[in-house]
């Protein structure tokens, strides 16, 4: 059952919050498509089937109305980064029956609703960690971090990890939040919407070379707030340890974020049929054991995995590891 929104569950409770609705699952990209619904329903009854699932609790995300009524327009959430001409030609597209934002990014006639329902959870998300001071996840869709300011990409329609980094300083007044992206493909929507930002950090591990062919280690950011690694094809856990525990754990330490937000992909996954980095679900929860030695102010959001199975195993491996805090 899902609880009511934003309810903050007590530490001492040892619950961990998870941000879904099924009205996720309506951005319908087509049977073949690799980003659908399947993906979010197969992480669901995982969750639900496994040995944590009572020490979980399902929150609605806020939807759109709720938000104009407290005063937040979500619309202005998402211009934090997206042009009004982006955000009215999805509108428009999707008004029409929908069709391709571009090669590969599909809207159908629900997605521009869903997008921004995606949004909003994400700003959940933000808001039950700063409030808790623990982890949360949000299992939403489309992802985000190929969208950029004036454009959809890579089945990304609106920059969620972004605009709630930029949110949370904003509105909660927060100082510094850092961005970290594991998914496999590097996130060069997220990397222009913080390039210039003194306040937001955007550290990324990627197959390279690889699509978006973006990422090299010499994109570093106009305040030195980015730091790319990219990691040939083939890489395991042992060559993801030494990565985490050299450059990216020192780098998160130094920057000393208020909150951390991970773009959670899980095509990093040796069963993923996208890519060809080699690691294991369980791996996973490592990496997520060591980014809780920097802050347990951890929101995890959906990116990218697009084999069932090992995408799913991955998300309980990332909550399990959080729940041992």
């Amino acid at each position: 059952m899902l609880t009511s929104n934003l309810e903050i569950t007590s530490p001492s409770t040892h619950k961990f919050p998870i941000i879904y609705s099924d009205i996720f699952l309506e951005h319908d990209t087509g049977t073949y498509h690799p980003e659908k619904a399947g993906r979010l329903t197969a992480i669901v009854d995982a969750l639900k089937n496994s040995a944590i699932a009572p020490q979980l609790v399902w929150q609605e995300p806020t939807s759109v109305k709720s938000r104009q009524r407290s005063g937040v327009d979500i619309l202005q959430e998402v211009r934090r980064f997206h042009t009004q001409e982006y955000i009215d030609s999805v509108r428009t597209l999707t008004n029409q029956g929908g069709g391709y934002i571009d090669g590969d990014t599909i809207a159908s006639w629900q997605s521009y609703d869903v997008a921004l329902l995606a949004v909003s959870a994400w700003l959940d998300g933000v808001d039950i960690v700063i409030n808790s001071g623990r982890p949360a996840f949000v299992l939403a869709r489309p992802p985000g971090h190929h969208a950029r300011a004036h454009s959809g990409m890579g089945f990304c329609i609106f920059g969620n990890a972004a605009i709630a980094a930029m949110s949370a300083i904003d509105r909660l007044n927060l100082n510094r939040v850092a961005i970290l992206d594991w998914d496999v493909h590097h996130g060069n929507g997220t990397q222009e919407a913080v390039w210039n930002r003194h306040d937001i950090a955007y550290i990324s591990t990627h197959q390279a070379p690889f699509y978006p062919m973006t990422g090299h280690q010499d994109e570093t950011g106009e305040h030195d707030n980015i730091l790319n690694i990219p990691m040939r094809a083939n890489s395991t856990i042992a060559d993801y340890l030494p990565v985490f525990e050299n450059q990216i754990i020192p780098f998160l330490k130094n920057f000393n974020p208020d909150l951390l937000i991970i773009s959670a992909g899980f095509d990093a996954n040796a069963d993923d049929p996208l890519a060809s980095v080699l690691l294991k679900p369980k791996d996973f929860g490592t990496l997520t054991k060591l980014c809780l030695e920097v802050t347990p102010k951890i929101l995890f959001g959906l990116e990218g995995g697009y084999d069932f199975d090992s995408l799913s195993q991955s998300v309980v491996s990332v909550i399990e590891q959080c729940l041992k805090k």
